[in-house]
């Protein structure tokens, strides 16, 4: 601990020694600096969690409504081309409190609720038999030697507060010891709220009297709220930097009853809609309501006219979990969303309200990265960070104030993982004006990377790919990418040498070899767990029949997992077990089974021991015996 204070210590040396000077002019008295720090412009940054692009109605969602955000927007500014700098939030939340890319950080995964540290991230030699690439490992922590947003503002005299979802490290990690004077819940670095109103789980605040004995059926973004106008309210003698960090509209999925019904009622009139997920409306609707507090709180303090308020969303809005047996949000035309390295996963809304300078009710095409608000937030404050803090972010103060444009050639997201739920794999993108290049790393069939190209001006929906047709706009937007992966010193995937291809949209398991021979798929076991699987399967629930035709010279049971679109894990939950023949002969099995949601994935174990299995085919039908896939090998 001590180590990593002292090196923090000397990367803030030489900026500390320079506003020395200042803060003893400021503690001696001197009236007219002091006057300069208490008219500074108080910040207000509220990030929301996982809200998509289209989610608010000043962003063209017809069945969402949020007048309170919607009134934010026309008392400022809206972006429509505005990035969370990673598809998933600890990473976008490093990206805004540093000014950095997550790769330069080396924190690309959500990961910091775990309780171990992982502070010096490496890409494995080897990994899972069934993927192309070595993904590279995330940093779990923001380090402290970080010079965050919060330590910038306060070395010219801010107060520094955060509130809400903080997920970027637990004690030591915490906000207090990266710039802040107060946080709130304390000590805590949730992925998601325990749950939304309270009762909240014991456990989880016992430690939090604001939350152990919060009033029945509370939200908790509305202590939220009334914590920090609190914060507020006790002091006003020096400007206030205040990280509002939502925990809407993230998971668990739930809603306040008489939203929920509001929402099932209107969903019923607008059966077409995209977005009519009813506990989605309910939760995005109890955000606006939280947001709308805070704004009238501001308001009554007569502080709105010397305030910077930003609105954001972490990432693009989720479209891989199914309450009520849906997404919660659909990114359209956006495609994908969360957990994606396509448009819906990484655009958000974005809105600055600024009074008196920046123009009313005004929409910006600029192309801004979360990257971004460090350096604005800075300028605007009169800051600097030490000059050992690289910043990756440009100041949008030109385009807030109408004065310029941004002096930027790209911007870039790199995201070196798998993330199944989304069929996402390890890539980066760069985006140069209309035109979009993401790089799929090792995901051809020879383990080579893959292109692909979209000018997003004529195909926001990133349909049509462009790669081939254009191959030196690729090879130049592909050397942007090299510069920008060598610059930042990122962890980039590479050849698994491990990697056993699937066949006929069949992989094998770690402990398994897969081949085809003579019109026969071949399992060759060297363990006790040898299993294949595939998500090439029919788009079918209710009762099914899996039907397998195979010879085994193994022992042991044989058992067919599935996994649903809700629950895409293979689970011992759904799976059936039978007692094959080992013998070496031809033998056909059949494996019932109810599907409650649609299928997404099958799992073969033909044995349960070393040796080795011809599969002839396997066939899915439904109750009635109508055959809905087959795959012949």
């Amino acid at each position: 601990m001590d180590a990593k204070l002292n090196r923090r210590e000397l990367l803030r040396a030489g900026f500390a020694a320079a506003m020395l000077g200042v803060k003893q002019m400021v503690q001696s008295g001197d009236a007219s600096l002091q006057k300069e720090v208490s008219e500074r412009t108080n910040i207000v940054f509220i990030l929301a969690d996982d809200l998509g692009w289209r989610d608010l109605g000043c962003y063209g969602s017809e069945f969402y409504e949020t007048p309170n955000i919607d009134r934010l927007a026309k008392m400022g500014m809206k972006f429509t081309n505005a990035y969370a700098a990673n598809p998933l939030c600890s990473p976008t939340r490093a990206s805004i409190l540093t000014g950095q890319y997550p790769c330069r950080l080396r924190i690309t995964l959500p990961n910091a609720h775990l309780g171990e540290e992982l502070l010096e991230p490496i890409v494995p030699e080897t990994g899972p038999p069934t993927r192309r690439a070595i993904e590279a490992q995330s940093r779990n922590r923001l380090p402290l030697e970080t010079y965050t947003l919060a330590e910038a503002l306060k070395e010219v005299g801010y107060t520094t507060a955060h509130f809400g979802k903080w997920h970027l490290g637990w004690k030591p990690y915490n906000p207090e010891n990266h710039g802040f004077d107060f946080s709130f819940p304390p000590n805590q670095s949730w992925p998601s709220p325990p749950n939304f109103f309270a009762p909240f789980h014991k456990e989880a605040v016992k430690h939090i009297p604001e939350l152990r004995q919060a009033p029945e059926g509370k939200h908790i973004d509305e202590i939220l709220v009334e914590q920090a106008l609190k914060f507020i309210r006790e002091d006003q003698s020096k400007p206030f930097f205040i990280n509002f960090w939502l925990f809407s509209v993230h998971a668990p999925f739930q809603g306040r009853k008489d939203l929920v019904t509001k929402y099932q009622q209107k969903a019923q009139k607008m059966p077409e809609n995209l977005r009519r997920n009813p506990i989605m409306g309910a939760m995005v609707e109890a955000m606006d309501e939280c947001v709308g507090m805070l704004l009238r709180g501001l308001e009554e303090m007569g502080l709105m006219e010397k305030t910077l308020i930003i609105f954001t969303s972490d990432n693009g809005g989720n479209m891989y979990d199914r309450p009520s047996g849906m997404t919660p949000t659909d990114n359209a035309p956006l495609r994908n969303g969360k957990a994606s390295i396509y448009e819906g996963g990484t655009r958000v809304p974005l809105i600055f309200v600024w009074q008196g300078k920046i123009e009313l009710n005004s929409v910006c095409d600029a192309i801004v990265s979360s990257i971004d608000f460090y350096p604005t937030i800075l300028e605007i404050a009169g800051a600097k960070p030490p000059k050992e803090h690289i910043v990756d972010g440009v100041s949008l103060l030109p385009v807030l104030l109408g004065t310029g444009d941004l002096e930027r050639e790209a911007i870039f997201c790199h995201f070196p993982h798998y993330a199944p739920a989304t069929k996402t794999v390890p890539s980066v993108w760069v985006r140069r004006g209309d035109w979009k290049l993401i790089r799929f790393f090792c995901d051809n069939d020879d383990q080579s990377d893959r292109f692909e190209l979209y000018n997003l001006r004529d195909d926001i929906g990133e349909k049509n790919n462009l790669a081939e047709k254009y191959p030196d706009l690729v090879r130049e937007l592909n050397e942007l990418i090299e510069n920008h992966l060598r610059e930042t010193e990122a962890l980039v995937p590479v050849k698994n040498p491990n990697y056993r291809p699937s066949i006929a949209g069949w992989q094998p398991s770690g402990d398994a070899y897969l081949s085809r021979k003579e019109g026969l798929l071949v399992l060759e076991s060297t363990g006790g767990d040898p299993f294949i699987f595939t998500y090439e399967v029919p788009k079918a629930r209710g009762n099914l029949i899996v039907r397998v035709r195979m010879a085994s010279w193994s022992k042991g049971i044989a058992q067919v997992n599935w996994a649903t679109k809700s629950q895409r894990q293979f689970s011992p939950d759904r799976k059936i077990v039978i007692n094959p023949i080992h013998d070496g002969q031809w033998h056909e099995y059949e494996f019932k089974f109810t599907c409650d949601d649609e299928l997404f994935g099958l799992r073969l174990d033909p044995c349960s021991a070393t040796g080795t299995v011809f599969i002839d085919w396997i066939r899915v039908y439904d109750k009635d015996g109508y055959l809905l896939k087959a795959w012949e090998f």
